[in-house]
């Protein structure tokens, strides 16, 4: 029997928000202050996780970086908040897709591996924390994805069964994440991610948020 879609819950990273490349930026910048050498393709490794879990990964492998992850991680997200400011804009289709779901009776909740202060920072900037039942970040989270706990604990807090929730991912660690969780995985690839034909295990793959809502207009959830 079909399981019946009856909330919605966004990724926030490259889904709601164009922020791979500021990312990119951020992580770079600091990256190079600590004596960490990591390639725009070297990163793709990373997207996904939680901020922590990229420093940490990378220091794994330039061991002669002594800097804290804490210290690491703080910079990262000082300069991250300063570029979403400046620079941070919707990508296409989010309040179209917002408004629709909601329009639909369903519950919509968000799932980051960003920390909750840049979660707070993107829905402020963008001015859509209204449509959002409940949000949350994996810094409050024991594990991070590609582990499926903060689609679970979210979905949990909407009061929702995980079978009944339809996860809208951008990579291959949040897609995990989601079909681990028994979810259901609608993916938009951010540009850097479509090459990765893995990507396609999800169950909908869609160009961009305005192609998700065009098939579900015309498709039972």
């Amino acid at each position: 029997m079909k399981s019946k879609i009856e909330a919605v819950i966004f990724d926030m990273d490259g889904v709601l928000i164009d922020s791979e490349p500021l990312w990119k930026i951020a992580e770079t910048t600091v990256f190079n202050q600590v004596g960490i050498r990591v390639s725009n393709k070297e990163m793709e490794t990373t997207v996904g996780l939680r901020i922590d879990e990229v420093v940490d990964f990378w220091k794994e492998r330039f061991v002669n970086c002594k800097v804290s992850t804490e210290i690491i991680v703080d910079e990262i997200i000082q300069e991250m908040i300063y570029l979403i400011k400046q620079q941070g804009k919707a990508l296409s289709g989010v309040e179209q897709a917002l408004l629709f779901f909601k329009g639909k009776g369903l519950k919509i909740g968000l799932a980051t591996s960003s920390y909750t202060k840049l979660l707070e920072c993107v829905l402020s900037t963008l001015k859509i924390e209204h449509y959002f039942d409940y949000t949350l970040s994996a810094q409050n989270v024991e594990y991070g994805k590609p582990h499926p706990q903060i689609y679970l604990e979210t979905a949990k807090m909407l009061n929702i069964k995980p079978q009944n929730c339809l996860v809208i991912e951008d990579s291959f660690n949040g897609m995990l994440a989601g079909l681990s969780a028994k979810m259901k995985v609608a993916v938009i690839p951010e540009k850097s991610h479509s090459t990765n034909k893995k990507l396609t295990l999800s169950d909908f793959y869609f160009t961009d948020l305005i192609e998700l809502v065009e098939y579900f207009k015309k498709n039972d959830f």
